[in-house]
């Protein structure tokens, strides 16, 4: 599987002929620096994104990325959209409907149009929805806390008993919250992924990069993109000022 994207003079590779297999039985760390392709990745795995070249199969039912609201009819309401969403992964949409409205806690919103909603609130309605349908694998991008103490503490309780009977795929800053939730991982860098078995080895090889990559920015080469990236900066406000007649 190969994915890359154009940027401004170049190519900026996520993915460079990856072919691997993620087990059924185990939860996955996907590690990497800033920018790496981890949310991208994520998002081909979810069927979100498609892959320039090759294919990914799934033998089990994978999750949209946990809390993921992006995906929400703004001018429909929070029911409507449950109702659509259980159509899409053939679910009871009452059963569904029933279980995010007592878990979101969104009482009379619920029948409100999503556009009308804070992004806690979207976020609540989101993470329901995750957690009111039954997967076998978990894709979460930054697990983030939602809500006050005692709604925080009952997702956690809900997505820690879901983890019971089946797998994540979890993309952390937090590397605590990776120990907590994961018992492998694969780390992404230029566009090649290496996988571990052992989740502390992987974490390893990770801070390893993120070592040589401050080393980098340090250094002779750090330093002139730093320089350049300055030039073009001071070009590009030069030319607005220009527009502007101020110069």
């Amino acid at each position: 599987v190969s994915k890359a994207y154009p940027i401004k003079g170049g190519v900026k590779t996520v993915l460079d002929g990856l072919s691997m297999t993620i087990p059924r039985n185990r939860s996955l760390a996907l590690l990497g620096r800033n920018g790496a392709g981890k949310s991208t990745l994520l998002s081909m795995i979810a069927g979100s994104i498609k892959p320039d070249r090759g294919r990914i199969l799934r033998h089990c039912r994978v999750s949209f990325p946990l809390g993921f609201a992006g995906s929400f009819h703004r001018d429909m309401t929070g029911a409507q959209n449950l109702r659509f969403v259980a159509r899409i992964y053939g679910v009871d949409a009452e059963m569904l409907t029933d279980y995010v409205s007592d878990f979101a806690e969104l009482g009379a919103y619920l029948e409100q149009p999503v556009r009308v909603y804070s992004s806690g609130m979207k976020a609540r309605l989101a993470f329901g929805v995750s957690m009111g349908i039954a997967f076998d694998t978990y894709l979460v991008d930054e697990l983030t806390a939602v809500g006050d103490k005692n709604f925080r503490l009952k997702s956690r309780q809900v997505f820690e008993r879901k983890l019971t009977h089946s797998n994540v795929v979890m993309v952390s800053h937090s590397i605590g919250q990776l120990r907590d939730y994961c018992n492998c991982g694969m780390v992404l860098e230029n566009g090649r992924v290496e996988v571990y078995d052992d989740l502390e080895e992987a974490i390893a090889r990770h801070e390893e990069n993120m070592r040589m990559s401050r080393e980098e920015d340090g250094g002779p080469r750090g330093r002139r993109r730093r320089r350049e990236a300055a030039k073009v900066k001071a070009r590009m406000k030069r030319r607005r000022g220009a527009r502007r007649g101020m110069i």
